[in-house]
């Protein structure tokens, strides 16, 4: 039996994780129902999508990922399910599945055509949990949609290299729980780019000419503890454990010592570039 994830801006007031939950169990009794995140913020594709693409690798082949962020059903935000490294994806065709497909090409992508035979205004509940139970008890795409050719794509998750080489430019992807900024900026592209050379990277005014493998990396231990310099909020950059460039506070707490985010001023789309000599 496959498992059915679900990654929401939900929270954790409301009934709506929950009845999702019941509604899956009321069509599979055997389902294994897993909660990825039901606090991304409200109809963040962007924010949603970097959890989505970190977490799903996780899970078995064949697992069925259900995405409710931003999912009423107009005619510029249909419904899909999309199979993509041997994984099912159910979501709105709204560009959230955008950072898996620029690194793999999906498999089969159907928009959801089911919408007659139910009356819904949570499509979440009434439509996508059908679809993934479908999926669950081995189903095919092609019962539950039409084939389409290729998802929407947000461009932000892409950026953007000057034609001399010698500059990247991205933005402010993800801020995660302890107000650390993730960019948009791979580890590859980085290395790709910069091909060794010595960097400046500034976002607003915060600037960085060093990027740690770990947020203890700027750390030596073999000098002795008291000797060391070690103190709470030392700014990082660290290359993280998704592949990206993080901006990050040592140790942070956002209501202690601070974080990336609070100290630097740095929110989501915010520009952060990169200089290479």
């Amino acid at each position: 039996m496959s498992i059915i994830t679900l990654t929401t801006d939900f929270g954790e007031k409301d009934y709506f994780a929950g009845a999702v939950k019941g509604a899956i169990y009321s069509e599979l009794e055997t389902a294994k129902i897993v909660d990825i995140s039901h606090s991304v913020s409200p109809f963040h594709t962007t924010e949603a999508a970097y959890i989505i693409k970190n977490a799903y690798k996780s899970f078995p082949k064949g697992s069925i990922h259900i995405i409710g962020i931003d999912s009423e059903l107009t005619p510029e935000n249909e419904h899909m399910a999309v199979l993509l490294d041997e994984h099912y994806f159910i979501c709105a065709n709204n560009g959230i599945l955008s950072l898996l497909a620029l690194e793999i090409k999906p498999e089969k992508i159907v928009e959801i055509n089911i919408h007659n035979n139910v009356q819904t205004n949570f499509p979440v509940l009434d439509v996508f949990v059908k679809v993934a139970c479908h999926l669950a008890r081995g189903g095919t795409l092609e019962v539950i949609g039409k084939t389409i050719p290729e998802l929407k794509f947000l461009k932000q998750f892409e950026p953007i290299i000057n034609t001399e080489k010698n500059q990247i430019v991205g933005h402010v992807l993800y801020i995660d729980n302890y107000g650390n900024v993730v960019t948009n900026i791979s580890r590859k592209l980085f290395e790709s780019i910069g091909k060794g050379r010595k960097f400046s990277m500034q976002a607003r005014s915060v600037n960085f000419d060093t990027i740690y493998n770990g947020y203890s990396g700027w750390i030596n231990f073999e000098v002795e503890k008291e000797k060391r310099g070690e103190e709470d909020g030392k700014k990082l950059a660290v290359f993280n454990s998704a592949g990206y460039i993080e901006l990050a506070i040592y140790k942070s707490n956002p209501t202690t010592v601070g974080s990336a985010s609070s100290l630097f001023g740095l929110e989501h789309r915010d520009t952060v570039s990169i200089n290479f000599e």
